[in-house]
């Protein structure tokens, strides 16, 4: 390994971010008593050009008067090419309270469009004697997002997550779909008169994971579109899960307990976690590096993926 040890992430449940736009004050208090972990108030794509203002002012009240519990609280800030992101910034630093814990940044693509975000808030955060820092989270959204991810994913210590915003990288990508997520029906690979289905996104969730593990960020799934299909949700979710992902967006409610199931380590994957960690334990007081357990082999690099089970499922119960 790297004498540069992989930093950790950050040690808060991030199962599922629910999303709701904040022209609709309505949903506010739903979200807040929702079981989602993190709360994506949003001020860009769900809401109207000519309701950008109201929304911002709701976002501002909202944050202040609800009672959000233990939840991470966010806002997803309009994209850098628009001329509403500083406003929505500045308002939301100097007029919304301390519970405010992070600012999504949409449509990433390069270091810089984090650097001219981190600036502004410096600033702000420093004129107004502000107690606690904002962190960031960011979308990549673009071919040149995923072409600079890490140098994206290194770009501030205020960043803490980083998403894949399926429908705008596809966009930008090119690709012939109109779907969010998802096995898409065109992609597929044909053998002896039977036709097998890939993951298009697969490479590029990869890539994410690879660069926030890199710099200690939380890699989290984007949104699945067709809230119907519950089942389409759930093999999304296990393959980004499977490739180190920590959770994914709920763009309805019924996509929470999804989430929440998927990225909730089971109960028999935490005592088999626990047991491999015993029995580590005790090969390391027969002084062995290794042993077996269930007929495999598990060593050191085996305690690593065990803990990782358990320190997650500890972050889950608080």
């Amino acid at each position: 390994m790297s004498f540069r040890l992989q930093p950790p992430t950050p040690a808060r449940p991030n199962r599922c971010q629910l999303f709701g736009p904040g022209s609709n004050v309505k949903l506010f208090e739903k979200m807040a008593g929702s079981a989602a972990d993190v709360i994506n108030i949003d001020l860009e794509d769900s809401v109207a050009p000519s309701d950008k203002d109201v929304a911002r002012r709701n976002t501002i009240a909202a944050i202040n008067e609800v009672d959000w519990g233990r939840k991470t609280l966010s806002v997803r800030i309009n994209g850098l090419d628009t001329g509403w992101w500083y406003r929505d910034v500045v308002d939301l630093l100097e007029q919304a309270g301390d519970r405010l814990d992070q600012i999504m940044i949409p449509k990433v693509g390069c270091a810089a469009d984090v650097y001219a975000v981190d600036a502004l808030v410096t600033a702000i955060e420093r004129a107004k004697a502000r107690p606690r820092p904002i962190g960031f989270e960011v979308i990549i959204e673009s071919a040149a997002g995923i072409s600079h991810v890490e140098e994206i994913a290194a770009s501030s210590p205020r960043l803490s997550a980083m998403s894949l915003g399926a429908a705008d990288f596809a966009a930008s990508m090119g690709m012939a779909t109109t779907g969010i997520g998802g096995t898409q029906e065109t992609y597929y690979m044909h053998h002896e008169g039977a036709k097998y289905w890939a993951d298009p996104w697969h490479w590029a969730q990869a890539a994410i994971v690879a660069a926030c593990r890199t710099h200690g960020i939380l890699p989290v799934d984007g949104p699945f579109g067709d809230f119907s299909d519950d089942e389409g949700f759930r093999a999304q979710a296990l393959r980004s899960a499977t490739l180190g992902m920590v959770g994914k967006w709920a763009i309805h409610p019924k996509q929470i307990a999804l989430a929440n199931e998927v990225f909730t380590p089971s109960e028999a994957a935490v005592t088999e976690a626990r047991e491999i960690l015993a029995a580590m334990e005790e090969a390391k007081a027969r002084g062995e590096g290794a042993t077996t357990y269930k007929g495999r082999l598990v060593d050191i690099a085996s305690i690593k993926q065990a803990e990782g089970i358990v320190r997650q499922i500890e972050l889950i119960n608080g």
